[in-house]
């Protein structure tokens, strides 16, 4: 069995649990095991764990490459594992929306009104006036098809469709370089999604901004090179190489996520 005294101090303690269950299955059966979809913190504290073990192998995959939630497939050490190996379907939700227009927000709640658990459900990739597309667990494809039948005042069908028919925009970014006092989050974050420093304080008290998808609430934390900041209806930022100048302050280059 997979050790469990990893799980002291995990902040999804639950769902490692579950994972680790799978993996001691993957290890009895000598077969590939695929969790639910997990979101963007619990995939970071997974890989942190499964990256100690030698006896099992994983991989991550939620359709496309920028997915954001995915699931994680285990298997044995020995065994072939590749992303193709994880479980995975999608469909396609028609409506005509161009007069009572849906969010993100209106599908999944309208998936979930079925009946469906958070955790059967991937990415969302909405189309406008057209509908959306849904990553989801396969066994779920045919009871939706029957189940969901409206979103929001909208009569919607649902069919499958191949993953390698998802229509997937390239992110768009936006380059920016500042030159900083600190590396506090407050200081850093304001200077990359352009505004003042006390609006960005106010979002960070409301917990509004996550740090590698966790929340953060203290304006003095300390970004550093690679850090993922998330700032609720505003997007996200990438920080990047981070040089000290002359006059001993700190140039920072930032990607932002529009």
């Amino acid at each position: 069995m997979l050790p469990r005294d990893l799980l002291t101090g995990l902040e999804h303690r639950e769902v490692i649990s579950r994972l680790l269950d799978l993996g001691d299955q993957a290890l009895q059966t000598w077969e590939v095991v695929c969790s639910d979809f997990l979101s963007p913190s619990e995939l970071i504290e997974a890989q942190q764990v499964f990256k100690k073990f030698t006896e099992v192998k994983f991989v991550i995959y939620g359709g496309y490459a920028q997915a954001e939630r995915c699931r994680m497939a285990i298997a044995h050490i020995d065994l072939p594992l590749e992303p193709e190996m994880v479980n995975l379907a999608a469909i396609d939700i028609s409506g005509n929306f161009l007069f009572d227009p849906a969010s993100h927000r209106d599908f999944l709640g309208a998936i979930l009104g079925t009946g469906i658990e958070r955790q059967k459900v991937g990415d969302l990739i909405l189309l406008g006036e057209k509908g959306a597309q849904v990553i989801v667990v396969p066994e779920l494809v045919e009871y939706l098809s029957v189940s969901l039948n409206q979103v929001r005042t909208v009569p919607v069908k649902v069919r499958s469709i191949e993953l390698a028919n998802l229509k997937i925009r390239p992110p768009q970014t936006k380059e920016i370089a500042t030159v900083e006092a600190s590396l506090r989050l407050d200081a850093i974050a304001s200077a990359g999604f352009g505004m003042s420093r006390s609006k960005m304080v106010d979002f960070i008290d409301g917990d509004d901004v996550r740090v590698n998808w966790k929340s953060v609430t203290q304006p003095s934390y300390q970004l550093k090179s690679g850090d993922l900041v998330a700032v609720s209806g505003k997007g996200r930022l990438a920080v990047g190489e981070i040089t000290v100048t002359k006059k001993n302050r700190y140039r920072v280059l930032l990607t932002r996520f529009l």
